[in-house]
Parts: structure tokens; sequence; C-alpha cells
């Protein structure tokens, strides 16, 4: 009877936990994600939007590439490299473009919309990708919590779309189709690995677009600007990117997107406490009913 105790333990404990630390893991890179848009608009205050952009990859490159040349890791797999190129097109030049240039027009109340149908537009580019087939009441969680987040964001802005609107949902393909490329590649190699080679695969198209952003956007150097900057780099691109493709390959893309669902919420109250925006007494009511949302999702298969 010991014996068997002693050996059912350990299994049970080798189950669970890799999906309570994906799940952390996870969660910390959306905390990270959900101040992006504040960051983004304090950056706008010194840089242009394509400066700004360019800049943010490039410090992000740098970053990277220390931790790999002083780990010596090796070049990834000819077969990787692919796949690493749709994580940059997606996650390192695409969303961080697209939004920037949506954020010189709309608010980041307005921009959380992406966010908040991000999630059921990666589960369902992850289905498709992957072959995963999340069951309905998954299904059926993931669309009422972006029909939640849908609502609340657009009530949050008017109720109108902005001119930022088609940049929005570029945007939010581009950055589905990055997270679960990502989150494939992350099943073979470490998430900052992921991430690193991504970024260093665009420095030579970075370091172009900030000479060029830089000659042709007016720069007005000040601490917002440059706090804004040093956290789309290091904070959003970097160190969000690394625990979230970690968390990602630990618990399955469906899953794991289903957490952004409380990212566009986070924003909002970033947005307050940073650029003095007003929040609506309706947050605590959609507060609640997204993570209902993200409780079911985190427990059907």
């Amino acid at each position: 009877m010991t014996a068997q105790n002693s050996a059912t333990l350990p299994n049970s404990i080798a189950v669970k936990s890799p999906v309570g630390r994906g799940t952390a893991l996870a969660s910390l890179g959306v905390l990270a994600f959900s101040l992006t848009f504040p960051a983004t608009a304090w950056g706008l205050e010194s840089f242009g939007p394509w400066s700004l952009v360019a800049l943010r990859s490039v410090l992000a490159a740098v970053i990277a590439g220390a931790f790999l040349l002083a780990r010596r890791v090796p070049l990834p797999a000819r077969e990787h490299w692919a796949g690493l190129a749709v994580v940059a097109g997606g996650v390192v030049v695409g969303f961080p473009l697209l939004t920037t240039l949506a954020l010189t027009t709309s608010t980041t109340s307005h921009a959380a919309v992406v966010v908040g149908l991000l999630p059921l537009t990666t589960a369902a580019l992850s289905a498709l990708r992957t072959g995963a087939r999340p069951s309905r009441a998954f299904w059926a969680a993931a669309v009422a919590g972006a029909a939640v987040v849908m609502g609340f964001t657009l009530a949050q802005s008017g109720g109108t779309l902005s001119a930022g609107d088609a940049y929005l949902f570029g945007a939010l393909l581009v950055c589905a189709a990055g997270y679960t490329e990502g989150g494939r590649l992350a099943r073979t190699l470490p998430g900052w690995q992921v991430i690193g080679w991504a970024l260093v695969l665009c420095l030579p198209l970075s370091l172009a677009g900030s000479a060029l952003g830089l000659a042709y956007e007016p720069v007005h150097l000040g601490g917002h600007g440059l706090a804004g900057l040093v956290w789309v780099a290091a904070g959003s691109t970097f160190l969000g990117l690394y625990v979230w493709y970690r968390g990602m390959a630990e618990i399955g893309a469906p899953r794991a997107s289903q957490l952004q669902l409380a990212q566009p919420l986070l924003t909002l109250v970033w947005s307050v406490a940073v650029l003095g925006e007003r929040l609506t007494p309706a947050a605590p009511i959609a507060a609640c009913a997204v993570l209902v949302c993200i409780a079911v999702t985190q427990r059907v298969k």
C-alpha cells in the first residue's frame, strides 16, 4: 500500500505541475502584454510610429542576441526557419507596426478590441494548424468571452469604429498566426529561443527601418517616450513573448489564448493609471464575466 502510494504521488505531481506552471507563465505574458498599448502611447510622444516600431525591434533583438551569445545557442535546424519567419512577421513586425499605426488615430480603449478578439482567432488558427479539436464547451466559453470583451470595449469607445480599424483587424490576423506558429515551435525549442531567433532574423530589416524612420520622422525625446520604448522592447517584445511561448508550449495554444481574454480589461486599468483615461462602472461586471469564461476554458478540453 505504501509503495503504491509513493509511486502514485510523484506521477500525479508530474502530470499537474507543468499545467500549473504553464498557466502561470502564460498569465505573466498576458500581464506584460497588457502594458503594451499604454507604453506605445507613451512612446509615440517622442517617436513617429515607424521609428518606434523599428527601434523597439532593434533593442529587443540586441537583448535576445546577447542571451543567445552568452548561452552559446546553436543555430536552429533548417526545418525551424520557416516557422521562425512566421513568428517574426506576425509578432515582431506585423502586430507592433499595425497596432502602433492604429494608435495614432485610436484610443487604447478602442485598440483593446483587437486583443479581445485575439484569443478566439488564435484558438481557431491553432486548431487548423495543429489539428487540435477543443470541445464545444470550450468554443462556447471562448465565443462568450470574446463577445463580452467586444461589447465592453465598443461601449468604452462609444460604439463607433475608428479609422484605425483596418490596422487593428490586420494586426489580429498576423498576431494570431505568429502566436500559433510560435507555440508549435516552443514544443521543440525553448520559448526564449523562439522569440530570440525571430528578433535576430528581423534585425537587418529593423536597422534599416530605424535609419529611415529617424531620418523622416520628428523625434522629441522625453521621459515618457523613452520609458515607453524601453518597455515595449524589453517587457512586451522579449520578456512577455518569452514567458508566453513557454506557457503556451505546456498548456497548448487554445487554452493559453483564452487567458488573453483578461488582457483588454487589464489594458483599460493601465490606461486609467498611466494615461488618465476614464473607466466606466461597467468594468467590474465585464471583468467578472470574462473571468468566468476563462475559468471554463481552463477546465474543459
